[in-house]
């Protein structure tokens, strides 16, 4: 067993700790990625990894659908769902015009770490009139409690843009479900009702 298991292990917690890389959750084949993917809660489950050996679909698609399914079960109305490039410009874009209709929250998924390609903390912390700290630091106390020191390599980040709030959480499944399950759901009402006030 030895330390290589718990590498790959951290690598499919948090993304690909290699900017070339992605392991299947399923049989931790490592597969090569030509464009990776973050999904911004705004359509288009289109774009997804299936892992060559297994056929298990991973990363972009059942993270974003696992939020969606999250969000909708708390009795949340998912008003637009998309899957963009991870390119920042782009990330910046689309929130600000989500932003500028009135919607009440944005959820990122994706390019949270320190690979070359991880630019989302960049395009969204930037955007933020106020920070939410405390969202980065629980998320990596926990993470901590599931995965060890590997949870100080996400730069998970939360907070306000005029009266909407904005979450940007790591791509991979296991934090999503961490993130969703343990702080946003059971906080995302009140923070739109204190925004909203």
């Amino acid at each position: 067993m030895g330390g290589r298991p718990r590498q790959m292990e951290t690598q499919e917690a948090y993304g690909s700790l290699e900017a070339s890389l992605l392991f299947c959750p399923q049989c931790r084949q490592a597969m090569p990625v030509r464009k990776r993917l973050l999904l911004v809660l705004l359509d288009g489950d289109k774009h997804e990894y299936v892992c060559q050996q297994c056929g298990t679909p991973c990363a972009s698609k059942v993270s974003g659908a696992r939020i969606r399914a999250l969000l909708e079960a708390a009795g949340h109305k998912v008003t637009a769902y998309s899957i963009l490039p991870d390119e920042p410009d782009l990330v910046r874009e689309r929130v600000v015009d989500l932003i500028a209709t009135g919607v009440e929250a944005v959820i990122v998924n994706g390019g949270t770490g320190l690979a070359p390609r991880d630019t989302t903390y960049e395009a969204v912390a930037g955007l933020l009139d106020k920070r939410l700290d405390g969202f980065g630091e629980l998320f990596r106390s926990l993470s901590y409690a599931e995965i060890g020191a590997a949870a100080m390599l996400s730069r998970a980040v939360a907070g306000v843009s005029g009266r909407t709030v904005i979450a940007s959480l790591p791509g991979s499944s296991g934090a999503v479900e961490l993130a969703m399950s343990k702080l946003l759901v059971p906080q995302l009402g009140h923070m739109v009702h204190l925004v909203r006030e």
